[in-house]
């Protein structure tokens, strides 16, 4: 007995010894917890703010924490906007313009004072996790190309001297044209105008674990090679193994054109002794609109290329050469930027409009915790979250739909299972349902104005079932009739592993003459 009490005592001691010497050389948890969410997949959004009609930085974040997108970068350092994302776990990218490269390229003094200014002031409050220097600048601005890298090494330097360095990232995008025969990716090479630049940028993105920042559109590719990459290859569509690509030098099959894409990066690297710098998409996407010349800029391309997009991220296959390591993608982008020159398609590659009203339905069910009630075949019409929605708009809309649009809001009146709330925004989101639920939940059947909005989430609470809803009413205990949707079930799946898509899978809404 005397010994066993003796070596659990000296067990207990060397546990406890372990854990504090842990304890001192061990980074917080907090710390631990923001490192490897930032390992784990991710699919975020690109703001950008050429837009007749933005929400303000208030109302945009609110709209992004609905929508649950917990990933966003920018191309700025809006200070509003930063000000406006504090305290709410939203991780964000910040940029460089390019415009802004020859001061903080010149001057060490200028990339502190940058640093100062746009992330030591909000950071952590605001999650900042990396800085994008300039956008594109080999191939968009190529006299700033001296300067590229220069000024990295001056923000990282700044970044080192107020102690944020492992935290922060510092690297810059490019555009896929600074590959040449990407296909098949064995074959792929950096343009050697520009080995010297890319061999001591590739060092310092090595030395400092920062990732290569690379903008990848498969609409392109196809756009330029039409006959050659078939659509369904850009689209993530399922293919027979007989319509795979197939590297001959590898003899791995690739089922879509992003990840080809991603692995004539790697190999690139990997030509310039480089092989342990991740692949970060920092802008990917599909226009929903487009010219005569662009008759493959479709909404249907665009929503198909998205969900397929979101479902590849999130089953985290990885590519065929890096099977284990699945790259984050930033899609571009979450708005229209109406203001943008031609052609038509610049103006096309948002999910959603200015003032945050839906372009298209997302085919992605969720699975886990974000979206556990989310499908694809079930959707309702709900007033729109906003504090600067006018009250006699919504109240007209109220009135209109439970008049002439024969909405059933008999569970809205005094003693009824959906009278609580007692407001306008309350009663209208159950009648804008109700309309929208006996119109079949068509294309044009929730606008009211611009004042509703349609949502996946189920917006039943209580002992107040929706119409359309599947859940059990605590009056009746029965379950309510849901309509179905009409169009295909294809994408119906559940994602993967648990994870699902940051974002709330909304529709478009066509405005609706209600008076």
């Amino acid at each position: 007995m005397a010994l066993t009490s003796i070596f659990s005592s000296l067990l207990s001691f060397i546990l406890i010894s372990n854990l504090l010497v842990s304890a001192k050389s061990s980074p917080s948890s907090q710390d631990i917890k923001i490192q490897e969410q930032d390992r784990d997949p991710f699919v975020g959004f690109n703001i950008g703010t050429d837009v007749t009609t933005l929400l303000p930085p208030p109302q945009l974040v609110k709209f992004l924490q609905t929508q649950k997108i917990n990933h966003v970068r920018l191309y700025d350092a809006d200070p509003d906007l930063l000000k406006a994302l504090s305290n709410t776990k939203i991780r964000v990218v910040i940029s460089v313009p390019n415009n802004q490269l020859l001061a903080i390229g010149s001057s060490n003094t200028t990339a502190a004072s940058w640093i100062g200014r746009n992330v030591v002031a909000y950071y952590p409050e605001t999650l900042i996790t990396a800085i994008s220097v300039g956008d594109e600048v080999l191939t968009t601005v190529p006299s700033s190309a001296p300067l590229l890298l220069p000024a990295i090494e001056s923000l990282y330097n700044a970044l080192v001297a107020s102690n944020l360095h492992a935290r922060i990232k510092v690297s810059t995008p490019h555009a896929a044209s600074i590959m040449l025969q990407t296909f098949p990716p064995s074959q792929a090479y950096f343009n050697q105008t520009w080995r010297s630049v890319m061999e001591p940028l590739l060092r310092f993105l090595s030395r400092t674990g920062s990732p290569l920042m690379m903008n990848l559109y498969p609409y392109y590719v196809y756009m330029q090679n039409r006959g050659a990459v078939p659509l369904d290859n850009c689209l993530f569509k399922p293919l027979t193994p007989a319509k795979e690509m197939v590297d001959p030098n590898t003899l791995l099959h690739y089922t879509n054109v992003l990840d080809a894409m991603v692995d004539a990066a790697y190999v690139s690297m990997k030509n310039l002794n480089v092989s342990d710098v991740a692949v970060l998409v920092t802008e990917t996407g599909w226009p929903s609109g487009g010219d005569s010349k662009e008759p493959y800029a479709t909404v249907d391309n665009a929503d198909t290329y998205n969900s397929n997009l979101i479902k590849h991220v999130f089953e985290r296959t990885g590519t065929p050469l890096r099977p284990e390591v699945t790259p984050s993608v930033y899609i571009y982008e979450l708005f229209n930027e109406d203001k943008r020159a031609p052609p038509v398609s610049e103006a096309s590659w948002g999910m959603f409009y200015g003032n945050s009203t839906p372009v298209y339905l997302l085919h992605v069910s969720g699975s886990g915790t974000f979206l556990a009630n989310d499908t694809t075949n079930q959707t309702y019409c709900v007033a729109v979250d906003e504090d600067g929605v006018d009250v006699k708009t919504l109240q007209a809309a109220l009135d209109w739909a439970c008049g002439p649009g024969r909405a059933n809001c008999s569970e809205i009146q005094p003693g009824e299972s959906c009278y609580q709330p007692n407001d306008v925004k309350g009663h209208a989101s159950f009648a804008f349902n109700s309309y929208y639920q006996k119109e079949g939940r068509g294309y044009g059947s929730c606008d009211f104005k611009g004042v509703a909005m349609i949502t996946t989430t189920d917006p039943s609470h209580g002992s107040c079932i929706f119409p359309g809803s599947k859940k059990v009413g605590n009056r009746t205990q029965t379950v309510v009739n849901s309509t179905q949707v009409a169009g295909s079930e294809a994408f119906s799946r559940s994602l993967s592993r648990g994870f699902c898509v940051s974002i709330m899978i909304l529709v478009t809404c066509i405005l609706l003459p209600f008076w």
